[in-house]
């Protein structure tokens, strides 16, 4: 800004000193050809052929001289040199043009040169005056507008998994707001992280640790005295149990690790109804093989957004799945979408027993009633979402039937020209996932 502003400063000074320079040299040539004019005009006859009239002397403050130019066409025009350290401007009107005369004035500029002379240094002393103002000005505005940044970047440094506060953006100027605003979003999503992080640590030690004290405890009863052999075979059939219990929990973990992987592959697009379609086929075959069904409901026929479709697929297939598993035989589980203004909606429903709103069903390890599985799978889902800057929760349904919604909302940013309609287009591509309660 500072180096922006002196570069017009400069070429704005430099054109008004020209400006005034030729204003003066305009007004003392106008005057020198107006006195030339009333020379000829008054003195015609008494000029001389060539040389000075001995006739006007003491008469006028400057004598004409007649003089002769070939070299020059019959037009005023004026000379300027300097003598005996004087600076003079002369003027050359046409006298008599068939004998190539002329009447020769000349003024002595010295002191409009020294004007002229005074009104730069004045200039130059103003336009330092300036520069130095604009930088005090620019330190002071920078210094004003860096502030909130710097704060903003201090707190930023003492960060660590130890000290999340979050920052105070009702202190913050209005254009550092949103800024404030972006960075607590980011300090609760850390936040999160680190919790369910440290969850998921202490739990998976917990869900490992008590599966193998159990193998061992039934190892060393077994081993205490001699057993048939039907007994050894059933200590052999649940400790296989447990093993395999543990290795769909080890699984589970790998998961996770994969979908942090998958965060970083490179967006696509996508049709999320064909999308959906697809893996509601696949949906379909596991549900007929646990005596269920699985419908679908879909609205618009198409709608494009870019992402990732393994996250996506996360989501989907945690969704659907905790949906069947609580779900009796002979139980519908719908896929429903609905295009809500310029969000597209998603939602899963059961016909499951419902579920406890005030459990934190999204954290590592969480079960909800009697079924099997390691808890992980919502944790998998809230991890994709978070990837894609969702939020995700499930409601109980609120028609008076008994089930659970899992509701995801997707928030077009961009259109994706895959030949989808004109109002489509408007709506957009990216897609933010979140769940709506």
């Amino acid at each position: 800004m500072v180096t922006a502003s002196s570069v017009l400063i400069v070429i704005f000074s430099v054109i008004l000193y020209y400006y005034i320079k030729i204003q003066v040299y305009d007004d003392v040539s106008a005057n020198l050809k107006s006195e030339a004019v009333a020379y000829a005009k008054s003195y015609k006859a008494k000029l001389p052929f060539s040389g000075k009239n001995q006739m006007l002397q003491g008469v006028m403050p400057m004598q004409p001289e007649t003089v002769i130019r070939v070299d020059k066409k019959p037009v005023p025009f004026f000379e300027q040199y300097e003598k005996n350290g004087k600076r003079y401007i002369t003027i050359f009107y046409p006298y008599n043009k068939a004998r190539s005369s002329f009447i020769k004035l000349e003024r002595d500029i010295s002191g409009t040169e020294k004007l002229l002379t005074k009104i730069k240094h004045s200039i130059i002393i103003a336009n330092l005056l300036t520069l130095l103002l604009i930088l005090g000005y620019a330190m002071f505005l920078s210094e004003t507008l860096l502030y909130p940044v710097k704060s903003i970047n201090r707190k930023l440094a003492r960060l660590n998994e130890n000290f999340l506060d979050k920052i105070d953006t009702d202190n913050l100027p209005d254009e550092y707001r949103s800024l404030g605003e972006s960075v607590n979003k980011l300090i609760e999503r850390i936040q999160n992280f680190v919790k369910y992080q440290k969850e998921l640590f202490i739990g998976t030690a917990h869900e490992l640790k008590t599966p193998l004290a159990v193998m061992k405890t039934k190892n060393e009863v077994t081993l205490i005295k001699d057993r048939d052999i039907d007994t050894y075979k059933e200590t052999l059939r649940v400790n296989n149990k447990t093993i395999d219990e543990m290795n769909s929990m080890i699984g589970s973990i790998l998961d996770i690790g994969r979908q942090e992987g998958a965060q970083f592959d490179k967006p696509v697009e996508v049709d999320l109804v064909q999308f959906i379609k697809d893996k509601a086929k696949d949906f379909q075959l596991i549900a007929k093989n646990k005596q269920k069904t699985v419908k679908t409901d879909l609205e618009p026929d198409q709608y494009c957004i870019i992402t990732q479709p393994s996250l996506l697929t996360h989501i989907l297939q945690n969704f659907v799945q905790n949906a069947l598993k609580f779900t009796p035989d002979g139980g519908t589980v719908l896929i429903k979408t609905r295009l809500i203004g310029d969000d597209f909606k998603i939602e899963i429903i059961d016909e499951g027993p419902g579920i406890d709103e005030s459990v934190d069903l999204f954290a590592p390890f969480k079960r909800l009633g009697n079924k099997s599985g390691a808890g992980l799978g919502l944790f998998l889902a809230k991890g994709a979402a978070d990837a894609i800057g969702a939020k995700l929760s499930i409601k109980n349904r609120k028609d008076g039937k008994s089930g659970a919604i899992a509701t995801a909302v997707i928030s077009s940013k961009n259109y994706c020209p895959m030949g989808e309609s004109s109002e489509q287009k408007k709506r957009g591509i990216f897609g933010v996932l979140s769940r709506e309660y």
